[in-house]
């Protein structure tokens, strides 16, 4: 399948008028191509605050701007289902590559762009500088074919976690030159606003079935790097990774600890003592 677009930004936004216009106005000023960007809105239909914003502030800067856009609606579920944004988002988009990209965040390198598409082709996870370097990819970009052959980007809100432990077993991480600032409550004091205050988190209470770490989702996991290894295999990339941690040969958390240079995994830490 040919796809449209090189580059598909997925940007679910909820209750916020500059924030979201500094970061996504940023975004698009430092792309290089703008004709090869797909954007992909999403906002929930009781956030009447965000949704006049967008029609009379955002929507005439995108148009003057020659942007390709699509603003859909959601029913509010909340932060605790954010996945669920992403995934139907993802699904309605026709790029090579799918940019998760979040309202808090500003993006520092230009030509960005250009820096992704260098690795058009690639089947990996790809993960900007950002939040102290941290091992996951907080933003994370993925080829559409991750899409096809899952079915859907993550089945719980913490998708970044998701998408990059399941690069990590199959061996298909890879940080990329470009740079971005989570300008997010805990790190940097701003967007301290209810959209911050009233996220749900569901990680720390793996006797919950919603919890990241809950048996079901750790199963569902291993089954999507089933998949992930399987697509590998098909298009001849190397598949041994998987293969030797499923075979107790690997300790699939290697390259996420070489990667941890700040130490912000606590868990993976504890476990290599």
């Amino acid at each position: 399948m040919t796809n449209e677009y090189k580059i598909a930004i997925l940007l679910p936004t909820r209750g916020r008028t500059k924030a979201l216009d500094r970061s996504l106005i940023g975004l698009l000023e430092q792309a290089d191509d703008l004709d090869s960007i797909q954007l992909l809105l999403g906002l929930d239909t009781d956030d009447t605050v965000g949704i006049e914003h967008f029609q009379k502030e955002l929507q005439p800067r995108l148009d003057a701007m020659g942007v390709d856009y699509t603003a859909m609606t959601f029913a509010p579920i909340g932060y605790g289902r954010l996945n669920e944004y992403i995934n139907e988002l993802a699904k309605n988009s026709s790029a090579d590559w799918l940019f998760f990209w979040n309202d808090d965040a500003i993006m520092e390198t230009q030509g960005w762009d250009t820096e992704i598409c260098r690795y058009t082709g690639q089947f990996k996870l790809l993960a900007v500088h950002t939040h102290h370097d941290h091992p996951y990819s907080i933003f994370p970009i993925v080829p559409r074919a991750w899409l096809d052959v899952i079915g859907h980007l993550s089945l719980h809100s913490m998708t970044d976690a998701w998408l990059s432990q399941n690069a990590y077993c199959v061996d298909i991480w890879e940080r990329i030159d470009v740079h971005v600032i989570h300008d997010r409550a805990d790190l940097t004091g701003n967007n301290l606003d209810a959209t911050f205050k009233e996220r749900e988190l569901l990680e720390g209470n793996p006797s919950n079935p919603r919890d990241f770490h809950h048996t079901l989702m750790t199963l569902h996991r291993m089954q999507e790097c089933d998949k992930l290894n399987e697509y590998l295999e098909s298009i001849n990339a190397d598949s041994s990774f998987w293969k030797n941690v499923k075979d107790g040969k690997q300790d699939p958390w290697e390259n996420l600890r070489k990667n941890d240079i700040n130490k912000q995994m606590r868990q993976f830490q504890i476990k290599m003592t």
